[in-house]
């Protein structure tokens, strides 16, 4: 039972890690491993709270540490890959807007830690969803076949992300929660729903859908508060 206690906070920490590594390749100025380690830290955020609650070993201290590695991954993270990505096409004020997502992410985590609405749905974008968003940056910028590159690289483009980002993280708009207490469809149709409407997204527009995949979350969610 000892050795089932540390299994969540292991798998947080493998949060924390993937996190650090992204850091490591921006600096490097290898961004798309740098996105692609934070995508990958989104895996272990959303199996360490689910497997703690099967186990039934959740605690204060995996609390705590569920934030101070989201604030690594999904907020330190982000910041330095976007500060990174915008010198590739010209350096300038605009690259600093990118402190805002730590910033705002560690006040998403503070208010989530101490609000007791926030246990079956959300208030503001989660700064898992919100990384995960950015994370798809540099992968827009090769690889998507919808849209021109200049799209990606403009001045609004880095002026403007960040501070969505910043607004959604702390916006008092009701989301449903993306985690899975147990996996019971009765109890998690339009989590499982959703999920097939992602793969959906991903499936026919690429790393673009990851975009719409958060518009129509937050639509869904809004539709959601008003047909309750």
């Amino acid at each position: 039972m000892k050795i089932l206690r540390h299994i969540p906070n292991a798998i947080t920490l493998s949060n924390l890690a993937l996190g650090v590594l992204s850091i490591i390749c921006s600096s490097r100025h290898e961004l798309l491993w740098a996105a692609t380690f934070i995508a990958l830290a989104t895996v272990p955020d959303f199996l360490d709270g689910l497997v703690a609650r099967l186990l039934k070993v959740s605690s204060n201290v995996g609390k705590d540490l569920d934030s101070l590695a989201d604030l690594v991954s999904f907020g330190v993270a982000p910041a330095i890959m976007i500060f990174k990505l915008q010198e590739g096409y010209g350096s300038s004020w605009i690259q600093y807007l990118s402190l805002l997502i730590p910033v705002f992410a560690a006040l998403r985590l503070a208010r989530f830690n101490n609000d007791e609405r926030q246990t079956d749905v959300f208030y503001g974008l989660t700064t898992t969803a919100t990384a995960l968003w950015l994370s798809s940056w540099p992968f827009l910028i090769e690889f998507d076949k919808f849209l021109p590159e200049a799209v990606f690289v403009s001045s609004w483009t880095f002026a403007i992300v960040p501070i969505a980002a910043a607004f959604l993280m702390t916006a008092d708009i009701q989301l449903f929660s993306l985690k899975f207490k147990n996996l019971s469809w009765n109890e998690n149709k339009i989590r499982f729903g959703f999920l097939i409407l992602c793969v959906g997204y991903i499936a026919l527009f690429g790393f673009l859908g990851v975009t719409l995949i958060i518009l129509t979350y937050i639509l869904l969610s809004v539709i959601r508060n008003f047909a309750a």
